[in-house]
C-alpha cells in the first residue's frame, strides 16, 4: 500500500503538475488511510472492499463535513490510479459518496469595509518600506482576486504596471493574466520606487531579486505573513470580527457579481477549473434582497 500510495503521490507531483500544497495535502489525508486499513489488517489495496472505505469515513465522524469530503477525494483518486495501474480489478470506493453538509456562504467584506481595511494597512501619511509593502500587497489581492499563495508567489516579471496586468500562477502550475485597477497600480508603484529596495538592502546575503513582496529581512514573503497582515489591518480599521487572506479574494468576486459581472468571467479571473466553484459568489445580500423586494413586491409597502 505503501508504494503505491508513493507513485500516485509521485504521479500528481510530476505527470499532472499539481501544486505543491495540493501534494502535501494528499499524502497527509492518505497517510491516514494508510494508517487506518493497516490498523485494520489490510496491506494492499486489492483487499479493501466498499465497506473497508465506509469504515473509514466513519472513522472521521469527529471531522468537518469540508475535511472528510477531502480525504475521501484522496482516496477516490487512489482507487482510481490504482485500477488504472492494473494494481486493483476495480474502484470499490466508486459508489462512496461524500458527506452532505450545511451550504456556508463566504466571509464577505462590504466596500466600505474593504475601503477601511486597505486605508488602515498603512497609517495615514506613512512611507516607511513595511507600510508601503502592506498596502501595496492588500490592493494587489483585491484587485486581483489572487490566492495567497499567488500573492507570494508574484514576481517583478510577472507584472506590468503599464499594461495594468499581472500574470499569476495558480493550482497545478495553471497560469492566468489578471487586469490590476488604478488604485492598486499606485500602491505598487510606490512600493516598488521607495521600499522593496529598502527591505531589498535588508537581507544579510543573498538578496531576493526576483519576488515583488518582501518580509522584514529581504526575503520573499510567506502565506504565514499575510495572515498576520491582514489581521493587523482588520484590528486597526475595527472590522469586529475574524479575517483571513481569503476574505479578500471572497470579496472581490462577490462584488464583481454584484457589479454585474457575469459568472463565467469571474471565473477565469479566480482561476477556477469549474464555473460550479464560483457560482457561490452569486448568493444575494439580506440587504440586496429586502431592497429588491421593496421596490418589486406590488404590495411590500
Amino acid at each position: 500500500m505503501h508504494e503505491l500510495i508513493e507513485r500516485f503521490l509521485a504521479y500528481i507531483d510530476v505527470e499532472r503538475g499539481l501544486a505543491k500544497a495540493t501534494v502535501s495535502a494528499y499524502r497527509s489525508d492518505l497517510t491516514r488511510y494508510e494508517q487506518w486499513l493497516n490498523a485494520h489488517g489490510i496491506t494492499t489495496i486489492d483487499a479493501v472492499s466498499r465497506h473497508d472505505v465506509e469504515d473509514f469515513m466513519a472513522s472521521l465522524a469527529e471531522e468537518s463535513t469540508r475535511s472528510r469530503a477531502r480525504r475521501l477525494a484522496a482516496v477516490h483518486e487512489l482507487h482510481r490510479f490504482a485500477v488504472s495501474e492494473g494494481n486493483a480489478p476495480s474502484d470499490v470506493s466508486e459508489g462512496v459518496k461524500p458527506p452532505k453538509g450545511a451550504s456556508t456562504l463566504p466571509d464577505v467584506l462590504s466596500v466600505d469595509e474593504v475601503s477601511a481595511l486597505l486605508d488602515a494597512a498603512a497609517p495615514k501619511g506613512a512611507v516607511d518600506p513595511v507600510s508601503l509593502r502592506d498596502r501595496a500587497l492588500l490592493e494587489f489581492m483585491y484587485a486581483t482576486g489572487c490566492r495567497v499563495s499567488e500573492a507570494v508567489g508574484t514576481d517583478l516579471a510577472d507584472i506590468d504596471l503599464d499594461r495594468r496586468v499581472a500574470r499569476l500562477t495558480g493550482k497545478g502550475s495553471k497560469q492566468r493574466l489578471v487586469p490590476i485597477g488604478s488604485y492598486a497600480c499606485e500602491a505598487m508603484r510606490a512600493y516598488l520606487s521607495a521600499g522593496r529596495e529598502a527591505l531589498v538592502g535588508k537581507a544579510r546575503k543573498n538578496p531576493e531579486l526576483r519576488a515583488i513582496f518582501l518580509n522584514k529581512r529581504g526575503r520573499r514573503l510567506s502565506r504565514q505573513s499575510v495572515w498576520e497582515i491582514v489581521t493587523t489591518a482588520g484590528k486597526r480599521a475595527h472590522i469586529d470580527r475574524p479575517l483571513h487572506p481569503h476574505t479578500l479574494r471572497h470579496s472581490f468576486a462577490t462584488h464583481l457579481i454584484q457589479g454585474g459581472a457575469d459568472v463565467r468571467t469571474v471565473q477565469e479571473l479566480l482561476g477556477h477549473a469549474s464555473v460550479t466553484t464560483t457560482q457561490i459568489y452569486t448568493h444575494v445580500s439580506p440587504q440586496v434582497l429586502m431592497e429588491t423586494y421593496l421596490i418589486s413586491h406590488p404590495r411590500a409597502r
